[in-house]
């Protein structure tokens, strides 16, 4: 059941008494760029619906590397080991693009898990989807090249912004590709001559959405794919059939 008002998709899918029983133990907090959520091996005291704001989960190597692994926006929720019955953090949440969250305390949110059968099945499809987003992301930072795994990426937060201009720098792009500035720099570059974005000072303007879909990886597409699954289960479209998606080599 679908409500205007609720921002996050998977609060706004819950039936009205499942949500009410939630809203009076949800907090609307603002989150700011390059705020650090959780780290590796941290307790998960809060948990967070992204409404208009963007959270990157980052795998750390060597203890200071940093590749990210996933990216959570309106659709879903930060802090999925909770609803797994783990209270600890695997990745470092990093808020990627600020803006407005809702926020609850782990030990309301396990109380409210445990009692909203709709809320378990919602998080076990958001679980499917961020698991084929973390497992497709990992297959294409090794075998994609820099340009196309950044049309992808690019892609994937605009999805989420539901906006074609937004803030990053090269720094924070290179540690979210897991690569060195200067190959951020050349595959920006080269889009930029494509005349498939414009990166000037900081922030990303997408000219051409087909232009920059058609130079991303089949990764975007087999993750949009898993996305539209999920809310095709939502909806009542999809007889439990999983999406198949062919890959295309870049």
């Amino acid at each position: 059941m679908n409500r205007g008002p609720i921002a996050n998709s998977l609060l706004a899918a819950l039936p009205r008494k499942d949500y009410s029983r939630l809203r009076s133990r949800l907090e609307q907090v603002e989150l700011d760029f390059g705020e650090v959520l959780y780290e590796p091996g941290e307790t998960i005291r809060h948990i967070y619906f992204p409404s208009d704001s963007i959270v990157s989960l980052l795998t750390l190597v060597d203890h200071h590397q940093a590749l990210e692994v996933g990216l959570v926006g309106r659709e879903g929720m930060v802090g999925i080991p909770l609803a797994l019955g783990i209270d600890v953090s695997p990745v470092r949440a990093l808020v990627q693009g600020g803006g407005t969250a809702m926020r609850m305390e782990s030990s309301a949110f396990r109380r409210a898990f445990s009692h909203s059968a709709h809320l378990q099945r919602e998080l076990r499809r958001y679980t499917h989807v961020l698991m084929a987003q973390i497992t497709q992301t990992a297959a294409c930072n090794r075998f994609h090249v820099v340009e196309a795994r950044l049309a992808r990426w690019l892609l994937m937060t605009r999805d989420r912004v539901q906006s074609g201009q937004f803030r990053l720098t090269q720094e924070f792009l290179a540690h979210m590709l897991g690569v060195r500035r200067v190959g951020v720099t050349k595959a920006a570059g080269a889009l930029q001559r494509r005349k498939l974005i414009r990166y000037s000072r900081g922030t990303i303007h997408i000219l051409d959405h087909a232009g920059l879909e058609a130079a991303a990886c089949s990764c975007y597409e087999i993750v949009k794919d898993a996305r539209a699954f999920m809310s095709g289960l939502r909806d009542g479209r999809t007889a439990g059939r999983a999406p198949t998606s062919t890959a295309r080599k870049k």
